[in-house]
């Protein structure tokens, strides 16, 4: 059964909605192909997600057989003794080593109170499972106890001089910016000297050009490069896309479309013209001439008006962290942006890794990530009173996959899509506790939320008295706005009433700060359910599950196989 939603000035009628969608059941299934995935020409552009994940979602997460074991080093668990000397000794000797190589932790308790790095290729950080009779990292105080060496001394000056704060006058707080908010683990991927997210202007480095592309069609993998001379089949470098044209360039019309009256764009588009807005990790697969074929579609045109090229991209490789529980003490919550540093996985700089099979509690985030491609996040609950500025956070990175993240924890962004996000997905993961799906604003574009499910209660009602829940309450500066580029998705998306709407009222969903082209295919619940999403979306099968095609990117990978 299909939907369709009368629209006002791009925003859905909440009462128009309900005259129309009356009728309709609650489970009812729409068992016809989306016409989105028709193969006819003249059917609405959808990206391909598929490639999103370890191995461009092909490959399966190795199992690493050489092993290091973590007590030859020092580190006994359950002995009440701190083991950061012995499992930094550990990790170091892996390193020494050469990957790929496990650094195995065994059943218990182990002590960490310094960051744990990683900044070596083929690092796999190991335990013997999160549940009962398995590993447990504990943490007993935060990272703004701990020393990092100085690598968040650049946003602590960019916080400083820009004057960054948390003002809350009725709380009576007014603060700088935790750097922990978005930054900084206990366990942290880096690339050594690596700078994975970008504050200062005078801390630019030179861009490693590695040759200019001459032609490439977006959602192609072919494209034509000046010189093939200096790329070798393998490689995995960086396509970056700059806007240089200021404001109306045509690099933001390729995000956000030709016509953008009905939403503003925030000044970050322009204002750093020597930095890449749009940057795309990949590696080349064939070279033929000047003929190159890379391992993804490419996320936009390139042509003499929208020009890119390849560049150099420091990065690690076949990094993984997996089957550990984290455990912080319960710690009083001191509110949005003034988190002290529970953090426990800071992931940047890899491509090609992983981290599986976690359990996180009473973390400020669970697991935060920069400067990422084609990484798999898999099977991670959050849980715990404590509430977290995030459970697992993708930004910065592209082709990130995370799937079946169960977060059981009140979280300020559940499930967030931050600033330069690209073709990334979550997909089969649920929401307990007031779950957001954060479309943070930022460039983010072209991702995917594939089979999530939402357990929420009405926050507010609009003055026709229809309960309502603001799911897509996001976060994001006023100068990265809007919400998203053009082709986010929805697909498949569970909403659950878990009290506060009666069996026979409408619920409003509400987004009130994305943008545009979003696809919305598949929205249902235990309630008929009104999508008031602004600007106005393509959608499809709404108030029907899509038992043809319940995951999108499961569809799209098959295809590919």
């Amino acid at each position: 059964m299909k939907i369709s939603y009368l629209f006002a000035k791009g925003i859905l009628c909440a009462t128009s909605a309900f005259a129309i969608t009356a009728s309709a059941g609650a489970q009812d299934i729409a068992t016809d192909l989306p016409d989105i995935l028709s193969d006819d020409a003249d059917a609405p552009y959808l990206p391909d997600f598929s490639y999103a994940g370890y191995g461009y979602g092909l490959e399966p997460i190795p199992n690493v057989s050489r092993v290091i074991d973590v007590a030859d080093y020092g580190a006994m668990p359950d002995d009440g003794v701190d083991d950061s000397a012995g499992l930094k000794a550990a990790v170091a000797a892996a390193a020494e080593i050469g990957g790929p190589v496990r650094v195995q932790l065994a059943a218990g308790r182990y002590h960490l109170t310094e960051i744990l790095w990683i900044e070596s290729d083929g690092i796999v950080l190991a335990g013997m499972g999160s549940g009962e009779g398995g590993t447990e990292l504990h943490m007993p105080r935060p990272l703004n106890q701990v020393d990092d060496g100085g690598a968040l001394d650049e946003v602590r000056v960019y916080l400083e001089r820009y004057d960054k704060r948390e003002r809350q006058p009725e709380n009576n707080l007014d603060v700088l910016f935790s750097e922990y908010s978005w930054s900084g683990g206990f366990v942290w991927a880096r690339y050594p000297g690596g700078r994975h997210a970008t504050y200062l202007e005078e801390m630019d480095r030179p861009i490693e050009t590695v040759t200019e592309i001459a032609s490439g069609t977006v959602g192609e993998r072919q494209l034509t490069v000046a010189d093939a001379s200096a790329l070798s089949v393998g490689d995995v470098l960086q396509i970056h896309w700059h806007n240089r044209a200021g404001e109306n360039g045509p690099l933001i019309a390729e995000i956000y479309g030709e016509d953008r009256s009905a939403f503003p764009v925030g000044s970050r588009h322009w204002e750093f013209p020597d930095r890449p807005l749009v940057r795309q990790a990949t590696r080349i697969d064939s070279i033929s001439g000047n003929s190159v074929t890379i391992a993804d579609p490419l996320l936009h045109d390139i042509s003499d008006a929208l020009p890119a090229y390849f560049a150099r991209w420091d990065h690690l490789s076949e990094v993984g962290i997996q089957d550990i529980a984290f455990i912080f003490p319960e710690n009083p919550y001191f509110g949005h942006h003034n988190e002290s540093g529970f953090n426990a996985i800071y992931f940047t700089g890899v491509h090609n890794g992983w981290i599986s099979n976690l359990r996180i509690e009473n973390a400020d985030s669970g697991v935060l990530t920069d400067d990422l491609a084609n990484v798999t996040i898999a099977n991670v609950r959050t849980e715990g009173d404590h509430t977290a500025h995030y459970s697992v956070h993708i930004g910065n990175v592209h082709n990130v996959l995370v799937t079946g993240n169960e977060v059981f924890n009140p979280t300020v962004h559940t499930f967030s899509f931050n600033t330069q996000s690209t073709k990334s997905v979550y997909q089969r993961s649920t929401g307990w506790t007031d779950p957001t799906l954060d479309q943070h604003a930022g460039a983010n574009h072209q991702n995917l939320y594939d089979q999530v499910s939402v357990h929420v209660r009405p926050d507010s009602e609009t003055d026709t008295g229809v309960p309502s829940y603001d799911l897509f309450r996001a976060g994001g500066a006023g100068y990265w706005k809007p919400g998203h580029g053009r082709y986010n998705t929805i697909w498949n998306l569970e909403v659950i009433a878990l009290g506060g709407v009666a069996p026979d009222q409408p619920f409003r969903i509400l987004e009130a700060s994305g943008g545009p082209d979003a696809r919305v295919i598949g929205m249902a619940g235990n309630r008929e359910l009104l999508l008031d999403y602004t600007p106005a979306p393509y959608t499809e099968d709404l108030n029907a599950r899509q038992v043809n095609v319940p995951s999108l990117y499961d569809y799209q990978l098959s295809r590919r196989r």
